[in-house]
């Protein structure tokens, strides 16, 4: 008999590539979207992998609201929560992330275990297990909590840490037999199905645009989309995953490093475009007085923040490509659809 899977927040980047997983995997998969007309974008991206058939279905549920949840979980074997408000922008604040971060992923557990789903994997991220930058560098693992009150921290990274807390605060009370895990991605890169689900990898086009004549010292620990939606599946059906955080990353990567494998790889009218230089981050911490763009990075200048996965190795038995492979097929996928 064929499960189900629940993948929360369809449209989204992640998410796409983790219906492609699970359809490789022979689960049916149904997905949820604000609106009914958007399944089909979903569907025709989907299908430049693998043929979604009758075994992907949509329905429509918004985090905001408790409707169409209990219709999506019917007949759910598990749920792959990973709809959350997306980051940045001038409105961002803790007014407009958290609430819908935190209230939402309380009404998908709450419905989830209503309906007697098996496991919830949630997809939180490497800011709720980030901690405070004291000193050059920091390694982190899923026994850290990032402090909400990091002077350094910004609405976004607070979202992520307070929907995760409130999740796991959920399933400790209310929870039943449903079990629950969470996976931290870190920076999530590689290649691109359509469009519309760009994600956070323009990050990579901006480096071949010939928009920046330079690179801050930055970096992150970097993983591929594709790695993220095989971490996913491990946790939802792993046995010793039940109850437990997994990061999902691979090498940490400076942005002078990832310009560097463009140049290297990419057709020559993009590489010629992407960067040699490494900004000084003086200059760097001053063209941040009047841009709120560059405010966020400067805590992290010169610093290597990194993240290890090496739990999720060993339990999961999951394994991150090369970061070069990711960035090079993020660069190349963009330039495909008209991206980059």
């Amino acid at each position: 008999m064929v499960e189900t899977v629940l993948v929360t927040g369809g449209t989204g980047y992640v998410a796409s590539w983790q219906i492609v997983e699970m359809l490789k995997r022979g689960y049916a998969v149904r997905a949820t979207v604000r609106s009914l007309a958007k399944g089909e974008g979903v569907r025709a991206a989907v299908a430049t992998v693998v043929e979604p058939g009758a075994r992907l279905t949509f329905v429509e549920a918004d985090l905001m609201g408790d409707a169409g949840w209990a219709a999506a979980m019917a007949g759910c074997d598990y749920v792959l929560h990973v709809a959350s408000p997306l980051g940045g922008g001038e409105d961002a604040s803790d007014a407009t992330l958290i609430p819908p971060a935190r209230d939402g992923t309380i009404r998908v557990l709450r419905a989830a275990v209503a309906a007697g789903v098996k496991r919830v994997v949630m997809t939180s991220s490497t800011a709720a297990c980030a901690s405070r930058l004291q000193g050059p560098d920091s390694n982190n693992d899923e026994t850290v909590w990032a402090d909400i009150g990091d002077p350094d921290s910004n609405a976004y990274r607070r979202s992520k840490l307070v929907a995760e807390k409130a999740a796991w605060d959920f399933m400790a009370a209310h929870g039943g037999k449903t079990e629950f895990t969470t996976v931290l991605p870190s920076a999530i890169f590689g290649p691109v199905l359509s469009r519309d689900t760009l994600g956070s990898v323009l990050v990579v086009g901006r480096l071949f645009s010939g928009k920046m004549p330079g690179v801050p010292k930055i970096g992150f620990s970097v993983v591929d989309v594709r790695d993220l939606a095989v971490a996913q599946a491990l946790a939802m059906t792993n046995p010793q995953a039940a109850g437990e955080r997994f990061i999902a990353c691979g090498e940490f990567m400076w942005m002078a490093d990832i310009a560097r494998a463009l140049r290297a790889e990419l057709p020559t009218a993009q590489a010629a475009r992407a960067p040699r230089w490494v900004l000084p981050s003086f200059l760097v911490r001053i063209a941040a007085r009047r841009d709120p763009g560059l405010r966020g990075i400067t805590p992290t200048l010169g610093r290597r923040h990194a993240f290890n996965s090496a739990k999720a190795q060993r339990v999961l038995g999951w394994t991150p490509r090369p970061g070069r492979e990711t960035v090079v097929e993020t660069a190349k996928s963009l330039i495909a659809v008209g991206a980059g």
